[in-house]
């Protein structure tokens, strides 16, 4: 592929197509790859799950962050950076998700011939906790996930519109799923009675801001963040508040909070606590892929909220 052709930058559907010397070219070229392919690179498991779901046979997708890894903190090795040199299409959460990705992949890169997708550029993201004060757990909740998966679907049409057909009845197909997952939690949530959750990270905003919840969590943003004796205080006397003695860990990091919260608020209270998992999605776990942990997730809240 010729790099003096074509640059361009797309994010969440709006295309910004560099003018490189002959002029601005509507589509790539196809890949001059051995396999015949796109490359793909994707920051993590999510995307990487979404790209492959809707590209299929057409795509190489390439995980920059191995799966079941802190994405925060996470930082790219050379290897990394030489394998989204050599990729057509690159996509990333954005959101300040992985802002190691704009900071030291990005200006590596030789993009000219390259689609970058900013995955939550046209998502309505929320207040949180973490360093930039939005939360960048957009891939958690159904809705949210429909948004990035849409960018992606209109990246690989505008890369490959020879293609276009077999994207989208691939995209119909994971469309529906997360269309339908969304109906599930509403209708299952809605008549739940009660509405609070309590977390070990702050990984669920988008899930309680789009069912009607109120998330309260021992850390922030960060799952890097280390949890103060006032903050667990202040959430054993919300759980009691509350009356609520479900506590929901993330599966990634040790249960050592959870435990020691679990003692103390059943010393208190002398009530019995129940720990039940939610699944951040970033990588296959338990035997389950990204739409089975989020299915998973939906059966767990189902039960510490007491739905039907």
């Amino acid at each position: 592929m010729n790099r003096k052709q074509l640059g361009v930058v797309m994010a969440a559907g709006v295309v910004v197509a560099v003018v490189l010397g002959a002029g601005i070219y509507g589509a790539l070229q196809a890949p001059e790859t051995h396999d015949h392919r796109w490359q793909v690179v994707a920051t993590f498991y999510p995307l990487a799950y979404m790209t492959q779901a809707i590209g299929g046979e057409h795509v190489s997708v390439h995980t920059l962050v191995p799966a079941n890894t802190d994405i925060h903190s996470w930082q790219p090795s050379f290897s990394d950076i030489y394998a989204a040199d050599n990729a057509h299409l690159l996509v990333y959460n954005g959101a300040h998700l992985d802002p190691w990705f704009e900071e030291d992949v990005l200006p590596a890169l030789d993009i000219r011939d390259s689609l970058v997708v900013n995955t939550t550029a046209n998502v309505s993201l929320i207040s949180g906790r973490g360093t930039h004060g939005v939360d960048p757990h957009t891939w958690v909740a159904p809705p949210t996930a429909h948004q990035q998966a849409r960018s992606i679907y209109e990246a690989l049409v505008y890369m490959d519109p020879a293609h276009q057909e077999y994207y989208s009845r691939r995209w119909e197909n994971l469309s529906q799923r997360l269309t339908d997952l969304d109906h599930r939690y509403a209708a299952s949530l809605a008549s739940a009675p009660k509405d609070v959750i309590f977390v070990t990270h702050a990984a669920y905003g988008y899930l309680a801001q789009g069912y009607g919840l109120t998330q309260y969590a021992i850390t922030g943003i960060s799952a890097d963040e280390q949890p103060s004796t006032a903050a667990l205080k202040t959430l054993v006397d919300s759980m009691e508040y509350h009356h609520t003695y479900v506590l929901y860990v993330n599966p990634l990091h040790s249960e050592r909070e959870a435990q020691a919260l679990k003692q103390t608020l059943e010393g208190r209270t002398g009530q019995p606590v129940t720990i039940l998992r939610l699944y951040v999605m970033l990588g296959p776990m338990d035997g389950l892929d990204y739409l089975q942990q989020m299915e998973q997730n939906l059966e767990n809240l189902k039960t510490g909220l007491g739905a039907a």
